[in-house]
């Protein structure tokens, strides 16, 4: 990978939805010296714009989240527990007895009132122990409306897989960090790499930011599940086997001009690639999409395994795959596509 110490950073950092400054501050640090204009808007995106050389190149918005899922504190109990809700999409059997953390450092363990298999779904059957022995210690700690995200490493598995926490959408950040390192500067393009708030809570940021921006194309650039293992899931993605273009999902159908021309420069620059379909779930290039008048968009998807967990697991050559992808997406000239 080109700086995996770089993802791994990015994928320790904590910022659950609505709450990414600290990853906002990382990210612009990285990012200033290689901007022609750089602005923070009032949700909390960032926003860098590099400048094309071309009078008929076209906007290309890219947008990635920073935002992980997480729980929100809405009530303490006299015995120390504290009740939580939902943050973004989180499954009660995959937080169950995993570990949380919040801003403050202050570190929990999530369990279940009653037998988890008869919890379902309702993320009301948890708590979160930070081992206070009552309610007055546990008051002291943390207060109601503080969020917590999972803990856990950045960890290597056998065939050069990674598994970490907030993969989703940290990797998405890394890869517009690593396209602007190498954008020339002389691309036909205007390109715009938004690394945006709250998608996990309703794709909120990218449509503040593309309302900004007015965008030609929009590319969502994110994490999408896998098929390729026992789970409640369906279709034909699969982790290691190219980075995923999206085609379509419940929340967009992704334009045909935009995945043929990611389709013919994968096959002309030798980009391993897979046609992306899912039936649950989305992405910013929904918001992207449906922006003023209307955004061609689609989206380059890394396959994931045990998405919206603490230990995601996503092929290192897929990622790198995805930032590939952009390098030649962002220097097409779309004249002879989009009048």
């Amino acid at each position: 990978m080109r700086d995996e110490g770089l993802l791994e950073k990015l994928t320790q950092i904590w910022g659950v939805s609505g709450y990414e400054k600290a990853v906002r501050e990382e990210i612009r640090g990285i990012v200033e010296p290689f901007a022609d204009e750089l602005w923070e808007d009032a949700v909390g995106n960032l926003i860098v714009h590099r400048k094309g050389g071309s009078p008929s190149g076209k906007k290309i918005m890219y947008a990635a989240h920073m935002d992980q899922i997480g729980f929100m504190v809405k009530n303490i109990e006299d015995n120390g527990l504290l009740r939580i809700c939902n943050m973004g999409w989180n499954w009660a059997g995959s937080a169950y007895n995993e570990k949380v953390i919040f801003r403050n450092g202050t570190i929990g363990v999530v369990g279940c009132y009653g037998p988890i298999e008869e919890a379902g779904n309702k993320i009301e059957k948890l708590f979160v122990d930070i081992g206070a022995k009552d309610g007055e210690e546990a008051r002291r700690l943390v207060k109601i409306g503080d969020c917590c995200g999972y803990f856990g490493p950045y960890l290597h598995l056998a065939g050069g897989l990674i598994c970490s926490k907030s993969l989703d959408d940290r990797l998405g950040c890394y890869q517009l960090i690593e396209s602007l390192k190498e954008n020339p500067g002389n691309l036909p393009n205007d390109i715009y790499y938004c690394f945006v708030v709250q998608e996990e809570l309703g794709c909120r940021g990218s449509k503040v930011a593309a309302q900004q921006i007015c965008p030609d194309i929009g590319i969502a650039v994110d994490i999408t599940p896998a098929h390729d293992y026992p789970n409640d899931l369906t279709g034909s993605n699969r982790v290691g086997a190219g980075i995923g273009i999206k085609i379509c999902d419940p929340s967009v159908v992704a334009d045909e001009m935009v995945t043929g021309v990611m389709e013919k420069l994968c096959a002309d620059n030798g980009i391993p690639c897979q046609r992306e379909v899912i039936d649950r779930g989305g992405t910013d290039a929904s918001s992207m999409n449906l922006t003023g008048a209307g955004v061609r968009t689609g989206g380059i998807c890394v396959v994931t395994r045990y998405p919206h967990s603490q230990s995601s697991v996503v092929s290192g050559e897929d990622i790198e795959a995805g930032i590939d992808l952009m390098n030649a997406f962002s220097a097409y000239d779309f004249s002879a596509d989009i009048q």
